[in-house]
């Protein structure tokens, strides 16, 4: 995402490289955003935004997948030992606070980033769970989330049965991959039986002025189902979607015409009024202009929505909120009135969970390329932010099975601002 379209303005760079969304106040005197935030500005009392966020590793910049993986994980991809996600790694040394739902889920889990997602050495029980589809279509469900041709009184004696043959798992060849297998098959078995894990998946209990308070769309919905897990007890939710060519706006299907995935990538075209596919472009292709409905649109919504719930319920007291990007784009306009990609600055949003509200750390120069302040921080650092918040021992190792010690975020230290 253009962190200088967004959480960053930069109304005094030259005119031909100047975004065209002007700075707006925020509700905190002196905090400026772009009107691309209107609707999220109203809670900049509960935000901190970090603009001096970079990406200093070779290589990561041009890649995507690579980009996800080091978001995901909070370690530079392509080691010796692929590391698991920071939702895995959570999962595994804290549990959930429900046990008829996954510790970790992802919604939905159906773009190009989310398959970068890795459980790496872990056990494989805590892989992160996928919703799948399309949050804004009114028959969505998570599949496969109930008995299928089976009565649960059958199914409670199969699984008595099974219990009863596996004997092994807790004799003599009890081990910690079998135990988590095991764990892992009971997690399963209460997911199926247990009444509140569709109730958790459930978009329809919500009230209609709720649902729509976020937006009827895919963004929106998925907003509102981190919200709901969260409330439910679910220890680590990303949200990652893209809206849909093919989607529901305000209760209505909407086909976005000339789109093919609505990505941030903007590479060409970043302020068109619909799509960017444009005579000699190329890598941006398929996206919408950055400023339309389907993309700083809907989020501006949804994100404005999340904030305000979380915090009306009390959830946002306990819960850390973060609004990430796996790096920025360019200070200059390309030839195709694009934004490439940008490793040098960009910027990252928190609240919650004792984050400091109405504050900007750090600071870029003019344009928005460079960091101009003394702090500089790093996904190293954001993910040893999200460690230290969950009073995770980072100095504790975890070893693989070959009894090789890992330890988790170790070239980072947590954002001191955000404590």
């Amino acid at each position: 995402m253009s962190h200088i379209d967004t959480w960053d303005p930069k109304p005094d760079a030259p005119v031909e490289h100047r975004s065209p969304f002007k700075p707006i106040s925020s509700n905190v005197p002196g905090i400026q955003v772009t009107e691309l935030l209107k609707k999220t500005a109203r809670h900049m009392d509960k935000l901190s935004v970090i603009r001096c966020m970079t990406q200093p590793v070779p290589g990561v910049a041009n890649s995507h997948p690579m980009g996800a993986q080091y978001i995901y994980s909070g370690e530079t991809p392509g080691g010796a030992v692929e590391m698991p996600d920071m939702s895995s790694v959570i999962a595994m040394l804290m549990g959930s606070d429900a046990d008829h739902l996954p510790s970790n889920i992802m919604v939905p889990g159906t773009n190009e980033a989310s398959f970068m997602t890795r459980v790496g050495f872990i056990p494989p029980s805590y892989k992160v769970f996928k919703t799948g589809g399309n949050l804004a279509d009114p028959k969505w469900s998570v599949p496969n989330l109930g008995l299928e041709g089976i009565d649960e009184r059958r199914f409670k004696n199969r699984r008595d049965l099974l219990s009863s043959l596996d004997v092994g798992l807790t004799g003599a060849a009890k081990s910690k991959d079998a135990g988590a297998m095991r764990s892992f098959m009971e997690q399963a078995a209460d997911m199926l039986t247990n009444p509140n894990t569709r109730k958790a998946f459930n978009l329809e209990t919500e009230p209609a002025k709720t649902r729509e308070r976020y937006g009827m769309g895919h963004r929106g919905q998925s907003y509102l189902m981190g919200r709901k897990l969260i409330q439910s007890g679910v220890r680590f939710v990303t949200v990652d979607c893209r809206e849909p060519i093919n989607t529901w706006r305000d209760g209505k299907r909407v086909k976005f015409g000339g789109g093919s995935n609505m990505n941030w990538d903007h590479h060409d075209d970043i302020y068109s009024e619909s799509h960017t596919n444009i005579k000699g472009g190329g890598a941006g292709a398929g996206r919408y202009g950055i400023h339309t409905w389907p993309m700083m649109g809907s989020l501006d919504q949804a994100l404005s929505a999340l904030i305000d719930d979380l915090h009306q319920r009390g959830l946002l007291e306990e819960t850390l909120l973060c609004i990430v990007t796996e790096f920025g784009r360019t200070p200059k306009i390309n030839e195709r009135k694009g934004r490439d990609h940008w490793t040098h600055a960009f910027s990252f949003a928190f609240a919650g969970a004792g984050v400091p509200g109405g504050q900007v750390v750090g600071s870029t120069d003019k344009d928005g390329g460079y960091i101009t302040s003394s702090q500089a921080y790093t996904i190293d650092d954001y993910a040893a932010t999200i460690y230290e918040k969950l009073g995770i021992d980072r100095e504790k190792p975890v070893h693989t099975p070959d009894g090789r010690p890992i330890y988790f975020a170790k070239n980072g230290t947590p954002i001191p601002e955000l404590f």
